[in-house]
């Protein structure tokens, strides 16, 4: 499967945003989906990740401010994220696997970033 994030960009803080990841090749609805993402200096880390079957779960200082939602017709994942702060800035990227693959992290399939910057 190929992925492709697209969405990030500049915005101020308490702005909303909505990342897309459109995916290619072998059948979306049977993968998990998840967005990560890496500051400058840190490591990644995981966002939301979504199963196959609509179940989500987000990294527990995000929920609330960000929604993860997947339109299998569509073969496309989204990021919903609102009240945006500074500290939310960096590279975000979608993967897709197992779930378990996603939730650690460790599947083979990652889209290329798209970078989200927040100014206060």
């Amino acid at each position: 499967v190929q992925l492709q994030a697209s969405g990030g960009g500049l915005v101020q803080a308490g702005d909303s945003l909505r990342l897309s990841c459109a995916a290619s090749g072998r059948s979306f609805g049977s993968f998990a989906m998840g967005w990560f993402r890496q500051a400058p200096g840190k490591q990644r880390e995981l966002v939301a990740a979504i199963s196959s079957g609509g179940s989500t779960n987000y990294a527990g200082s995000l929920k609330g401010r960000f929604t993860i939602a997947r339109d299998n017709a569509k073969n496309t994942m989204y990021l919903q994220m609102s009240s945006l702060k500074p500290e939310d800035t960096a590279v975000y990227y979608c993967a897709a696997g197992s779930l378990l693959e996603v939730v650690r992290g460790s599947t083979s399939y990652w889209g290329q970033g798209t970078q989200v910057t927040v100014s206060s």
